[in-house]
């Protein structure tokens, strides 16, 4: 076990308040934390060797930053979907639904992963026009989409040598809708998610001005285990 392993961290940094871990990653432009730089630019070397331009699309996330796509959906400024993904119509549902409708797709501020810099979203730019947007949906990574063979290739290489990198959205288990393209320094990440526990997470909810506040708190111990515990990477 490495000393980053070890090392017990401050609850400001595990919910995405403290970022002095993180450093900037200029290709693939990224910020992450700085013991995930190496294996991830090993993975885009990889990536190029088989013709794909491995590119990321999210990194690390700040608490505001995910308060504010939480308080944008809430408050209906950002569209809900349900799981086929098509938009919801939220004034046909209560508090406690309209809370798990977003958590589908979008974490609880404090409990992204991307707060910790060990976890970011890629996708393959090779096949893509300049004026292209990538969505990051399960279509572009199969069938006929424009990411089907780079995720072809990233399933078959994190089998053969992940480098500590997995997939923690993989399955759908009732919580996180599937995400293939996120990716988990395990690591590192493995170690966060032990010391991100109900109470620390409560401690910041209560604090912050987010939207469905009482709602969230009364549900909370079912929305840790089922949108915040997910299988830990093989290390």
């Amino acid at each position: 076990m490495t000393q980053d392993q070890n090392t017990k961290i401050n609850t400001d940094l595990l919910c995405g308040i403290d970022n002095k871990e993180l450093v900037d990653v200029p290709s693939p432009r990224c910020q992450l934390h700085r013991t995930v730089v190496k294996p991830l630019l090993e993975l885009c070397d990889a990536a190029r060797n088989a013709g794909f331009d491995l590119q990321v699309a999210s990194s690390y996330r700040a608490f505001d930053r995910q308060l504010h796509i939480w308080n944008s959906k809430a408050s209906g400024r950002r569209p809900v979907l349900d799981t086929a993904g098509q938009a919801l119509d939220i004034t046909d549902l209560s508090e406690r639904e309209l809370v798990f409708a977003i958590l589908r797709w979008s974490a609880l501020p404090g409990a992204s992963r991307h707060h910790w810099g060990t976890d970011l979203d890629v996708y393959d730019r090779s096949l893509i026009g300049e004026d292209y947007v990538v969505q990051l949906t399960v279509d572009e990574t199969c069938g006929g989409g424009p990411f089907a063979a780079f995720h072809v290739w990233l399933s078959k290489e994190l089998e053969k040598n992940n480098r500590g990198f997995y997939r923690p959205y993989a399955v759908d288990l009732g919580g996180v809708s599937p995400e293939p393209w996120h990716l988990s320094y395990a690591p590192l990440a493995n170690s966060y998610a032990q010391q991100l526990t109900e109470a620390v997470l409560r401690e910041h909810i209560v604090a912050s001005d987010i939207l469905l506040k009482q709602t969230i708190l009364d549900n909370l111990a079912e929305i840790y285990q089922r949108f915040i515990c997910v299988p830990p990477g093989h290390v």
